[in-house]
C-alpha cells in the first residue's frame, strides 16, 4: 500500500501495513483450511498449504489511478476509497473465472500469453523499485528539477527555487522560480528524506545503503545454508536496516541519522482493521486495468497451486486438484473483496511458499493455518508496522528491485515452456513486449509528468497542447482510462498478446521434398 498511495502521515503508513498483515493471515487461514459450500460441489480456499498476501500486480493500476486523481484534485485518501471500490466491482471477474474449467481457461490465456503478462508486471515494477533505491518515488519524479540550468558558477538550479531569478549580473529578472515541490526540499533543491537525512534524489549515501541489502543478498547465495537461502529476502533487509541504523550523515559537527525512532514511538500498542477508515467510491478508468490484472493472477494461482500440489508429492490431474484449483480461485477473489471492505489491496496466492514445503518437506495445511494466525498477530500489533515504516526507502527499493525483477523472471520461465522458434510465438512476444517494455521505460509518451496533469501531447486536457477549452468530466474520464490502459505496460502488453493469439495462424509445417543430405555428401 505504500507504493500506491504514498501517504506522508505515518499513522497511516502504520496501519496500511497492520491491516495488509492482518487481511494476509486471515485469508490465508480460510485458504487453507477449505471451506465447503453448502448445497454444491463447489469449495472456498485450496485446501492445501498455499499463502495469500498482497499482490504486487495492482500496483501499477492502484499509482496510476491515485496519481490522476490527485491531479485532478481528488484527495489522496478518497482517492484510495475509490479504488478500493471499483476493486470490489472487478474482483468479481475472478470469481467468475473459478467456475470454469481450469482446461478451458488455459486454452484461452496459453503460457506465452500469461508469462508476456508477468514479465510486464515485474518490468514496470522494477522502474518504481529503483525509484525507492535512489531515495524515494515523488523526490525521483521531481529530480528534473535539479537540471535546471547549468550557466554560470552558481547557477545550477536557478531555475528552482522560490521567489524570482536573477541574472548574470545579480539583477531582480521579475521571473519566477519552479518550486521545487511536491517533495522535501533543501538548499533550494528537492531532495529526498531517510530519517533526518535530506540529499538529492540518486545521492551515493541513498544507493549504498540499497546496495548493502544487494550485497548481503549475494553473500548468503553463496555462504549460506539452505535455510538461510530460503530467508534470503528477511536477512537482507534486515541487514540493510542495520546498515542505515548504524550510519549518519555529517556535516561539521552536525550529524543526521539516516532511521530514527519517531514511527516506532508513534505506533500504537495494538491495533486492528478499520481503525482508519476511507470513503469508498467508484473510479472508472481503471476499470479495464484492473479486470486484466484479475485475469493475469487467475493464471498464476492456477500454475502457484500446481506447484504446490508438485512440491507436496500430490496427483495434479486428480479430481482434488481440479476442486482446489477452484477454491483457489474463489478464495482469491473473495478475499480481494474482503480486503477491499477491510481497507486492503487485493489479496492472491503467493508463489513462494512452493520453496519452502520443497526444502522442508512439510507440506501440512497446519503450518499454513500457523502461519496466517502469525500474520494476523505481527498485524495486530502495531509497533512491529512502526518499524517497517522507518526503514528507508533506499533500503526497501534495494529489496524490492530484486523482489520485483524475480517477478519479471517467472514470467520468463513460464513463457520458456512455448515454442520460441515458432514464426507466431516469436511475433507475438516482441509486439507485445516492445510495447509494453517500451511505455516502461518511456512513460511519458502517453502519461503525464508528476505535478502536470492533462498537459501530455498525446491527450492534452489543459495547457499548451490544448485547442480550446479544458477537458469536461466526461472526456476527462474517458481520456485518463485510455491514457491509464495505455501507459501501464501489462495492460497494453497484455491486451496486445492476447489479439496476436487470437488472430495469428499457425506456422505452416515445413514439408521436405527429398530427405536431407547425409553428413560429408553434397
Amino acid at each position: 500500500m505504500k507504493f500506491s498511495v504514498n501517504f506522508g502521515d505515518a499513522d497511516l503508513q502504520q496501519y496500511a501495513i497492520a491491516a495488509s498483515l492482518i487481511i494476509s493471515g486471515i485469508c490465508t487461514i480460510i485458504n487453507c483450511v477449505q471451506l465447503p459450500i453448502p448445497g454444491t460441489k463447489f469449495v472456498l480456499g485450496t485446501g492445501v498449504l498455499s499463502v495469500l498476501g498482497t499482490s504486487f500486480g495492482f500496483l501499477p493500476v492502484f499509482e496510476a489511478g491515485i496519481a490522476a486523481m490527485k491531479a485532478d484534485g481528488v484527495d489522496p485518501e478518497d482517492a484510495y476509497g475509490k479504488m478500493l471500490g471499483t476493486v470490489m466491482v472487478c474482483c468479481f471477474v475472478e470469481i467468475f473465472l473459478a467456475f470454469i474449467p481450469r482446461d478451458a481457461l488455459r486454452k484461452a490465456f496459453p503460457p506465452l500469453v500469461t508469462g508476456i503478462a508477468m514479465m510486464l508486471i515485474g518490468a514496470g515494477l522494477t522502474g518504481t523499485g529503483m525509484k525507492y533505491w535512489g531515495g524515494g518515488a515523488v523526490c525521483a519524479d521531481m529530480n528534473w528539477k535539479n537540471h535546471q540550468d547549468t550557466r554560470g558558477a552558481n547557477s545550477v538550479y536557478d531555475l528552482v527555487g522560490f521567489g524570482t531569478m536573477s541574472d548574470e549580473n545579480g539583477t531582480d529578472t521579475g521571473i519566477r522560480r519552479i518550486m521545487p515541490i511536491p517533495g522535501e526540499v533543501c538548499g533550494g533543491k528537492t531532495c529526498c528524506r531517510a530519517g533526518d537525512v535530506l540529499l538529492p534524489f540518486g545521492s551515493p549515501e541513498f544507493i549504498g545503503l540499497g546496495f548493502s541489502v544487494v550485497c548481503m543478498l549475494v553473500i548468503i547465495e553463496l555462504f549460506g545454508s539452505p535455510f538461510m537461502k530460503n530467508c534470503n529476502v528477511i536477512m537482507a533487509l534486515l541487514f540493510g536496516y542495520f546498515v542505515a541504523g548504524v550510519s549518519e550523515k555529517c556535516e561539521g559537527s552536525t550529524c543526521a541519522s539516516y532511521v530514527v525512532d519517531d514511527k516506532i514511538e508513534s505506533a500504537e500498542a495494538i491495533t486492528f482493521l478499520w481503525v482508519k477508515t476511507f470513503k469508498l467510491g467508484f473510479y472508472g478508468p481503471a476499470v479495464f486495468p484492473l479486470i486484466i490484472a484479475f485475469i493475469v493472477t487467475t493464471l498464476e494461482t492456477i500454475g502457484d497451486i500446481g506447484a504446490v500440489y508438485d512440491a507436496s508429492e500430490e496427483d495434479t490431474e486428480s479430481e482434488e486438484f481440479d476442486k482446489s484449483v477452484q477454491g483457489g480461485l474463489l478464495s482469491d477473489g473473495v478475499c480481494s473483496f474482503f480486503s477491499a471492505i477491510a481497507t486492503g489491496m487485493p489479496n492472491t496466492t503467493f508463489s513462494q511458499n512452493n520453496g519452502v514445503i520443497a526444502l522442508t518437506k512439510c507440506a501440512s495445511r497446519r503450518a499454513g493455518t500457523a502461519a496466517g494466525i502469525w500474520l494476523m498477530f505481527f498485524g495486530i500489533l502495531a509497533k512491529i508496522s512502526g518499524i517497517i515504516s522507518s526503514i528507508p526507502d533506499s533500503v526497501i527499493g534495494g529489496m524490492t528491485t530484486f523482489l520485483f525483477c524475480n517477478v519479471f523472471v517467472s514470467g520468463l520461465k513460464v513463457v520458456a515452456q512455448s515454442d520460441l522458434n515458432s514464426r507466431r510465438n516469436r511475433m507475438t512476444l516482441a509486439l507485445s513486449m516492445g510495447l509494453g517494455l517500451g511505455v516502461a521505460m518511456v512513460p511519458s509518451v502517453v502519461g503525464d509528468y508528476r505535478d502536470s496533469y492533462g498537459t501530455t501531447a498525446f491527450w492534452p486536457c489543459r495547457g499548451a497542447f490544448r485547442d480550446g477549452s479544458a477537458c469536461s468530466d466526461s472526456e476527462r474520464a474517458i481520456r485518463d482510462g485510455v491514457v491509464i490502459f495505455l501507459g501501464t505496460p501489462y495492460c497494453i502488453g497484455t491486451v496486445v498478446a492476447i489479439i496476436m493469439n487470437l488472430i495469428l495462424p499457425k506456422d505452416m509445417e515445413i514439408v521436405r521434398a527429398d530427405p536431407p543430405a547425409e553428413a560429408g555428401k553434397a
